[in-house]
């Protein structure tokens, strides 16, 4: 079988079903390729995650068509707090804070369970005329000056303009484009679950920097947050074998009282920490987004933001060379989608690595500096302003569908 599109996207997760709706909603015929049957993409059990989505990344949504099959399960980012501590201990007396109510934008952000999004997705990818969904491996991939095709472990061949990698931070993609990689592990695993406490959050997150690396506790609606836990390797398989009830023994003197009891309130996950970055964004008729282009540290939540931002800003790259006559796969039209992203996402990068070697540590003098300075850093309503905007992804040349904006 041959099918021809204008993109061959390779990868269901997240942010290639983003870019089907993205560019199906500005005309492109899009092929969208996963290697798991629909059925364990819409499980429960897929992924325990929950994402905090900036303002742009909702608005993004909102113009793609799926956020108000979202919004019922999302919970607004109202107040986000930053403390030093460690476990047991009261946190520092430094605190840093933020408040919603400092900028025009409203909430600063959502959290949303991955369950939902990717549910959303899904219905929304089966109803428009324009994607073709196909289940299957990829075996090859090959360009020349007329087109890309893709041949699926059955034989299938699939053809297009261009080839988009979805696929993670392993993406056989960029493999296959020879497009190698830099990047480092942390020696660090993230345990993720969700929590029920007695007492409500307020909409409010918190991010305590623990000598092991920070945790992240995330409103989720009816009184419950989501758990984002950093524990060195073999700390974290130890307590990822443990029983529940083991398991929120040692989460509780990390997690405090603040919320009243806690409980289990789902599966627990475990996902490897680990910084890599493609060394090129695209290659002849070959582009790629999301984790596939870029994975970082979550200690800024901000993975699936800029994996947002990088659907939008191709998107709109390609929509507007195809309103000139260009042929969307030529180099020089990927390099402006390059060009767009790299600096941004490099600089997150080296944001998260440097926080991260930062605050994850027990070094008495690092721990005096890094607390005076969220000190000041809260003092200066401006700076504090400015930070807040950027969390919220407002700041900067965001691309059109991250302003709310149409194609």
């Amino acid at each position: 079988m041959t099918q021809s599109s204008d993109l061959l996207i390779v990868g269901g997760g997240l942010n290639g079903p983003a870019l089907a709706l993205a560019t199906a909603n500005a005309g492109f015929r899009v092929t969208i390729i996963d290697a798991l049957p629909r059925a364990a993409r819409m499980s429960d059990a897929f992924d325990g995650r929950g994402y905090a989505l900036s303002v742009s990344s909702q608005r993004l949504l909102k113009g793609i068509g799926i956020w108000p099959a979202v919004a019922p399960h999302a919970q607004p980012i109202l107040d986000v707090k930053i403390t030093d501590g460690k476990p047991g201990e009261a946190p520092a007396p430094f605190m840093l804070e933020f408040d919603h109510a400092e900028i025009d934008e409203g909430p600063m952000g959502y959290m949303v369970e991955d369950r939902f999004l990717r549910r959303a997705f899904l219905d929304a990818l089966n109803g428009h005329e324009r994607i073709t969904q196909v289940e299957g491996h990829v075996a090859d991939q090959e360009v020349d000056a007329h087109g890309a095709r893709v041949t699926l472990m059955d034989g299938r061949v699939l053809s297009g303009a261009v080839i988009v990698g979805c696929d993670g931070r392993a993406s056989g993609t960029a493999k296959r484009a020879k497009i190698g990689r830099t990047g480092w592990g942390y020696g660090q695993t993230a345990l993720v679950c969700a929590i029920a406490h007695k007492k409500p959050h307020h909409g409010c997150a918190h991010q305590y920097f623990l000598p092991s690396g920070p945790l992240a506790i995330l409103p989720l609606p009816n009184n419950q947050s989501s758990i984002v836990w950093t524990e060195k390797d073999s700390v974290a398989a130890d307590i990822q074998s443990f029983s529940d009830e083991e398991y929120l023994e040692v989460l509780r003197p990390r997690f405090g009282d603040f919320l009243g009891p806690i409980s289990l309130a789902g599966k627990r996950f475990t996902y490897p920490l680990n910084i890599t970055l493609a060394n090129s964004f695209y290659a002849p008729r070959v582009a790629l987004v999301g984790d596939a282009a870029h994975g970082m540290h979550p200690i800024a939540g901000q993975g699936l933001n800029a994996g947002l931002k990088d659907v939008g800003a191709l998107a709109e790259v390609l929509t507007a060379a195809r309103r000139r006559g260009e042929d969307i796969g030529r180099e020089d039209v990927l390099a402006r989608y390059q060009q767009w992203r790299r600096f941004d996402v490099a600089s997150m990068a080296l944001m998260t690595d440097s926080f991260n070697k930062l605050f994850s540590n027990d070094n008495p003098i690092l721990r005096t500096v890094r607390d005076i300075g969220m000190g000041v850093v809260n003092s200066l309503p401006n700076v504090r302003r400015e930070a807040i905007r950027e969390a919220a992804g407002v700041n900067g040349d965001v691309p059109k569908l991250l302003r709310g904006q149409p194609l």
